[in-house]
């Protein structure tokens, strides 16, 4: 059985000792729970590493975001390299949940466009916890949505030996039973296609690897794991598992319980919306419903599937939903990262969507089941959690009252930086002065961030400082998954100097390239302005030896002054140890991590070519760039330059 086995450079310095040894002794216990209470660069991902391989229990790392979630998997992906260290995270780019507003008789259907990198990502995750223990899954909130049967999935999955007795037809059929279409030309991840003696399957969850039967009469004679694109064979193994291509598969008894199950309960709800004069929803429930049980029997599918979870799953009304969660072993430990934001959002999400719901049963639209397709409440989750480990710089009241008030500090750095420097500056003139505030900083060759409080203020800074001659990009919960991730790796090589967002540049990015970070209206009071927030904000510029935060406001608010607070007795006590130690404060040094997925495009280009070949492809996109310039395709151009930028940063790294 694989273990745990932490690959790192780092040796525990600083508080980072004692915080490992009083969290694997609380944490031993099944039911330990615990609060780390570690400043921003204090190492607190690799503390959690250390215990995670003292420990030896599968890990579920829980993020507010999927920004924070893509630099955790990064992370624990270069500390365990050789576990599996996986990422489950929404899979939709744009979601329109289905609703409808009774007040102008608006329905709204459902809409969305889902990212099948991330869907294959979420599929693998829950194939690793199903076959090994050695398992990291970094999750953001939406591990608490409904998922579908544990049981059910890991009993669909077809397991195939060499030497095993199976036809031909009946290894397609089932194929066909776990989802898996057949593709002869589109072959694709979920597909599989007949090759002479061999059948190829796609499993949903790899990306560039398939699987190769090949029959012999009614006997598996080899089984072969190939390049998807070459062909080339990877490895003979003996025996492979199937996945089914998705969790709300059902064996073929259990869909028909369910589909007399859901015809009973739309004849009750029928009779019902009749009875109270209500022919118009009874109508509309009638037509929709019908639809999908029949689209249910010809492909054991239907849009909006997860809506008749109840009955697919057989539970009892009311009863909570297969999660996540429940695809982990009894005695894993849920890591709540940035826990202050973390928390509140697990116990708000089961409210706007019971309302949504709701309004949808009321008026037809759904059967009165579709509201337990549904995430955990609050106490739901925390029921299904025995080690629980909360990570926050501010800890808030939840989680200090989970863990009974077991707190373990970590505020020493063990790099020696202090927290850095806070000024605050008048608002009146912030936008003038964040220009040259920013100017400043990337002509020494630093990187700037710089938080607004709204989308549009955002986008509208990033065009004034493009307009101006900075290097600008904006951030914010528009911008596609995968691509926030891009982002951030571009501002650390240098493809571009200065990133604008909103909340998501507040907890838990790691960017010691940052230098300055510049808060707009930093005296309006509210949520991304709390003092808890600001605190936050700060952290963002204390990988940086010549970190700065620069506040603009016209009055000191009771949030701004915690945070100001705040920084000056972190700086006192690291500037002590530092004193005690003879440490020299210096910049946090981390290499800069690959895309979220393998595949395609993983590898640095500069693993690839040598200097030389860098060299060349640096001259053949600056040519390519003026001519879009001259043709006047700026986009075009734009992007030659950033791909000029990053084999610029490459070429000092191979040179």
């Amino acid at each position: 059985m694989s273990k745990f086995c932490l690959q790192s450079p780092f040796t525990p310095q600083g508080d980072q000792p004692q915080a490992i040894e009083a969290l694997v002794e609380g944490l031993s216990d099944p039911l330990g729970r615990l609060v780390l209470r570690g400043v921003t660069g204090s190492g607190k991902t690799y503390t959690v590493a250390k215990v995670a391989e003292q420990l030896q229990v599968p890990l579920l790392v829980i993020a507010p975001n999927k920004t924070l979630a893509g630099q955790l998997h990064s992370e624990f992906r270069d500390f365990f390299p050789d576990n599996a260290v996986e990422y489950f995270v929404s899979y939709y780019d744009y979601y329109q949940p289905e609703a409808y507003l009774a007040s102008s008789d608006t329905y709204i259907e459902k809409d969305a466009r889902i990212n099948e990198q991330i869907d294959r990502m979420r599929n693998r995750a829950t194939a690793s916890l199903l076959e090994r223990r050695d398992v990291i899954v970094v999750a953001s909130v939406s591990c608490i949505y409904g998922l579908g049967d544990p049981a059910t999935y890991r009993g669909l999955a077809l397991d195939l030996e060499v030497g095993q007795t199976l036809s031909r037809p009946d290894l397609m059929r089932g194929l066909v039973r776990t989802q898996y279409g057949r593709a002869e030309t589109n072959f694709r991840p979920g597909s599989f296609r007949s090759r002479g003696p061999a059948v190829e399957i796609w499993p949903v969850h790899e990306e560039s690897k398939l699987v190769s039967v090949e029959l012999d009469g009614d006997h598996i004679a080899h089984l072969l794991e190939c390049d998807s694109l070459t062909g080339e064979i990877l490895t003979e193994p003996s025996a492979v598992r199937i996945w089914p291509v998705g969790h709300y598969v059902q064996p073929g008894e259990r869909l028909q319980r369910a589909l007399v199950s859901i015809a009973s309960e739309l004849e009750d709800r029928t009779r019902q919306l009749l009875a109270q004069g209500r022919e118009l929803e009874a109508e509309r429930l009638q037509r929709r419903v019908l639809a999908d049980l029949e689209e249910m029997k010809e492909s054991g599918h239907c849009p909006g599937v997860e809506n008749y979870s109840r009955h697919l799953e057989g539970r009892s009304p009311g009863q909570a939903p297969f999660t996540l969660l429940h695809y982990f072993p009894k005695d894993f430990l849920c890591v709540i990262d940035e826990s202050h934001v973390s928390l509140p959002q697990v116990g708000g999400m089961l409210r706007g969507d019971q309302s949504r719901k709701k309004n949808l049963v009321e008026h037809g639209f759904r059967l009165p089941s579709a509201v337990d397709n549904r995430p955990l409440s609050g106490s739901e989750f925390e029921s299904l959690l025995g080690r629980i480990l909360c990570l926050s710089a501010t800890p808030g009241p939840r989680e200090l009252e989970l863990a009974d008030g077991a707190v373990v500090e970590q505020v020493v750095r063990p790099t020696g930086l202090l927290d850095p420097e806070c000024e605050v500056k008048p608002a009146r003139a912030q936008v003038e002065d964040a220009l040259a505030e920013a100017r400043s900083v990337v002509q020494k060759g630093g990187r700037v961030l710089v938080t607004a409080l709204t989308k549009r203020g955002a986008e509208d800074l990033t065009e004034f400082f493009q307009e101006q001659g900075l290097a600008a990009r904006y951030l914010h919960a528009d911008i596609d998954t995968l691509q926030r991730a891009v982002h951030l790796r571009d501002l650390r090589l240098g493809v571009f100097d200065v990133l604008v967002g909103i909340n998501l540049l507040r907890e838990g990015l790691d960017l010691p390239e940052v230098s300055l970070v510049l808060v707009l209206d930093a005296d309006r009071e509210g949520f991304l302005r709390s003092g808890t927030s600001l605190i936050q904000i700060c952290g963002r510029a204390s990988r940086n030896v010549a970190g700065r935060v620069i506040f603009y406001a016209d009055k000191r608010t009771a949030a701004l002054q915690q945070a100001l607070d705040e920084a000056d007795r972190r700086r006192k006590i690291q500037s002590a140890f530092n004193k005690k130690h003879g440490i020299l404060p210096q910049t946090v040094c981390k290499a800069i991590a690959g895309p979220l997925h393998e595949g395609e495009g993983s590898a640095d280009v500069g693993e690839i070519l040598g200097t030389n070949e860098i060299m060349a492809s640096m001259e053949d996109l600056r040519l390519q760039m003026l001519a879009a310039a001259q043709d006047l395709k700026f986009e075009e151009a734009i992007a030659f330059r950033d791909q000029i930028r990053r084999l610029e940063t490459l070429h000092l790294e191979v040179g």
